[in-house]
């Protein structure tokens, strides 16, 4: 992979040190310097996920954000010019602009500092996807942007864009019995919300991980599962791993109030939070799948999670 990274690191002039691996959740990342003296961040593109017009769309959309002042990586051109390069065995590789700062937190462990410091951080979030949204909203689109949808079928269909979640081998009978009833609830729920609902570019991932901090403010990274949603999705994503934390209804309360001083948000959205955390919940249920065996130490987390959210769910429909 180093190998790989090196040569894809050529096509925006080499770089003067070996690129170290920093992520490979699911893209391989890695920290390059090139021969200008800037780092960027060089991605390895996951083979099979996104497309190649999905890749370029997102690199098209994360560029007019960063014209627009959102603070977002802006993708960098290779020497030829373009925006990404083809290695020999079909992989495709990007680099991005380094972010300064690091992230705001981490799967399983506590957000840092005091609760007045957590909620004035979530009051920030809030802010900066209401920011997302409207500056998103803002851009004229090119008639080839190609990003997947989070809509209903993404998130409950017959074939969900991570997967089958009912069918997680590590589920048993009842918990099976209790995902299908509220998928099925949901299902009918989701498909009335969206007639009216705010619907746009998301990011779809504004976990910990994809925040970063700085003196400057929040950066938000990984635009990998971004693409057409429900905006209400990106708010329960952020809050997605504090869900078992005492400070959960703090910091909702935070990020729903940073976001309502920009961007409008109505009852209807609000009442509609179990809802959206109850399908990152079942996402995720879908997403291990293929990531983790059935007996793996950290499944019965994301199946407690799923269960919980859906019995949470239920009780308000």
């Amino acid at each position: 992979m180093i190998d790989m990274a090196k040569q894809a690191a050529a096509a925006w002039g080499s770089a003067t040190d070996t690129p170290r691996l920093i992520s490979h959740r699911e893209n391989a990342v890695f920290q390059v310097t090139l021969n200008d003296g800037k780092r960027a961040a060089l991605r390895l593109h996951r083979p099979g996920y996104n497309s190649v017009a999905e890749i370029e769309a997102e690199l098209w959309w994360t560029h007019a954000l960063a014209d627009l002042g959102f603070p977002a990586p802006k993708p960098l051109q290779t020497l030829g010019g373009d925006y990404l390069t083809h290695l020999p065995d079909g992989q495709v590789a990007t680099a991005i602009s380094w972010v300064s700062g690091a992230p705001i937190g981490e799967t399983s462990r506590p957000l840092d500092g005091a609760l007045a410091e957590q909620i004035a951080l979530y009051r920030d979030l809030g802010g900066l996807l209401a920011r997302l949204h409207s500056d998103s909203d803002a851009l004229r689109l090119p008639a080839d942007f190609q990003r997947r949808s989070w809509d209903s079928e993404g998130f409950l269909g017959a074939e969900p864009l991570w997967g089958r979640f009912w069918e997680n081998p590590a589920l048993d009978a009842r918990s099976v019995k209790l995902v299908q009833t509220a998928r099925a609830a949901a299902i009918a729920q989701l498909r009335d919300y969206a007639k009216t609902a705010d619907y746009g570019l998301i990011h779809a991932d504004a976990l910990r991980e994809n925040v970063f901090r700085d003196a400057g403010g929040l950066t938000l990274i990984d635009f990998d599962d971004a693409g057409f949603g429900f905006r209400m999705y990106d708010l329960t994503t952020a809050l997605s791993q504090s869900v078992d934390d005492a400070n959960f209804w703090d910091l909702k309360e935070a990020i729903l109030a940073g976001y309502s001083e920009t961007r409008g948000i109505t009852k209807r959205d609000v009442d509609l939070f179990p809802l959206f955390t109850m399908l990152r919940t079942f996402a995720s249920l879908g997403w291990v799948v293929p990531r983790l065996p059935a007996d793996h130490a950290g499944m019965p987390r994301y199946i407690r999670r799923a269960e919980q959210a859906a019995r949470r769910y239920l009780e308000t429909t």
